[in-house]
């Protein structure tokens, strides 16, 4: 059930960084770094927090705390990465950490304990708590890209007005067993 798990969250995670690339990829430069108001952030800055918490979370997680002294996470939250492509590069680097990290466990993992500013977590609740953090920012990444984008924007999921046809495929397909990600 383990293994199962690992598999699933891999793939979950692969799906939202997947959605967050697909929503910025319909963006211009000058998209990435624009905020909506005074206390808004631009995408570039959720970007460089979720940078920010990745690499401190997941840098040695097994033997050292999750909130390492390296981490200036305030100075996450100013917007000065001006570019598509250094926002780019602090996502890739973010995830490939924690896609790395994710990838090297093994089910025997999942119980041992870890520490997030000298709390104690098993490795699974620390997943779980990224499991709905990194999600929750990505999902402010594409709200914020589809504001800003131009039309037409390309939809992410079952087009508006395309639930019924997708339903009919679906349903004109054998029940199998598979992970809904499969097919992106």
């Amino acid at each position: 059930m383990n293994d199962n798990y690992l598999g699933s969250v891999i793939k979950q995670m692969e799906y939202y960084k997947s959605l967050g690339e697909k929503a910025m990829s319909q963006l211009s430069d000058e998209h990435f770094v624009m905020k909506l108001n005074d206390e808004s952030n631009s995408i570039g800055t959720i970007v460089k927090h979720i940078w920010g918490n990745m690499m401190s979370r997941w840098t040695d997680f097994l033997t050292a705390d999750g909130e390492k002294e390296w981490r200036e996470r305030e100075a996450e939250f100013d917007n000065d990465l001006s570019t598509s492509a250094d926002i780019m590069r602090h996502w890739e680097e973010g995830w490939k950490c924690f896609l790395d990290a994710l990838n090297s466990l093994g089910s025997q993992d999942l119980d041992r304990i870890i520490y997030i500013r000298n709390e104690g977590h098993t490795v699974m609740e620390a997943i779980n708590r990224q499991l709905a953090h990194y999600p929750y920012h990505v999902g402010q990444i594409v709200f914020l890209a589809k504001l800003l984008a131009k039309d037409p924007w390309q939809s992410l999921s079952i087009p508006r007005g395309g639930t019924k046809a997708f339903n009919v495929e679906k349903f004109n397909q054998e029940k199998r067993r598979k992970h809904f990600t499969d097919e992106n």
